[in-house]
């Protein structure tokens, strides 16, 4: 624990992916996590947005004493605020998730703030090992599990990955006892956004089993059967006519036709 480092960890409101509750963002989480291996409670935890979001508590659950809330209304460009305020607080080490879990969800937070603020940016952290003489030894996480001792001089900004130590469980009484400061701040119209439209998602097409067939029959076999699970028939003694039929029956049952 490095008492005399000013870190700083980015949090937003997750989503959970099925039910659509709202939640502890997993990757800020994390993020949350390895902030406090380095600072302990004294960690300070920056989201932008609505300081009565009920989640913000699950944050303070992790045991912190406070949660500072820059006050900023749904479509707001949140960057000149947040870096605005990350100067003034002298932040050194700059935590955040890879990307949200809902609203835009794009990634780029991290590398905007680190654009703004003039700092590197080192992505897909797994863990900060050490800090010393104003140099981070970091681990990144690189794909098929494989990682990369990199060495960052302070101050940078960090995207933490899954790879990262999982979050500790939320307690509810340090939750409901941590403080959440508000602090007003510029609100600069996001003007790209503002324009956008949502809509629910389309339900997509469902793709048909890849069946690796030596013949004619074993492909026709295989088109006019269901799996087993799905309770289909096979279809074997039936007229042209009516395997035609149940073909085009399946098809549209799947939405690849209509």
């Amino acid at each position: 624990m490095l008492p005399e480092l000013k870190v700083v960890a980015l949090v937003s409101i997750g989503q959970h992916i099925k039910s659509g509750r709202f939640q502890r963002a997993d990757q800020d989480a994390r993020a949350v996590e390895l902030g406090l291996k380095l600072r302990g409670v004294d960690l300070t935890v920056l989201h932008a947005g609505s300081a009565d979001e009920p989640v913000l508590r699950r944050y303070l659950g992790a045991g912190l004493k406070a949660i500072t809330v820059l006050e900023q209304p749904a479509k707001a460009d949140i960057v000149g605020p947040m870096c605005e305020y990350l100067n003034e607080q002298g932040a050194q080490i700059i935590l955040a998730g890879t990307k949200a879990e809902c609203g835009e969800a794009s990634g780029m937070i991290p590398y905007l703030v680190g654009e703004r603020l003039g700092w590197p940016v080192v992505s897909r952290v797994a863990d900060i090992l050490s800090v010393a003489n104003g140099e981070a030894e970091i681990l990144q996480a690189l794909p098929r599990g494989q990682r990369r001792l990199l060495k960052v001089r302070l101050p940078f900004v960090a995207s933490v990955d899954n790879a990262a130590d999982a979050p500790r469980q939320s307690a509810f009484g340090p939750g409901q006892r941590g403080h959440i400061h508000r602090v007003q701040a510029a609100v600069v119209a996001d003007e790209l956004s503002a324009s956008w439209t949502q809509v629910p998602a389309k339900k997509r097409p469902k793709r048909l089993a890849v069946v690796k067939a030596k013949s004619a029959a074993d492909r026709f076999k295989a088109a006019t059967a269901k799996s087993q699970g799905a309770g289909g028939v096979v279809l074997q003694a039936e007229a042209p006519r009516e395997q035609a039929q149940a073909i085009v029956d399946l098809l549209l049952e799947e939405g690849l036709i209509q």
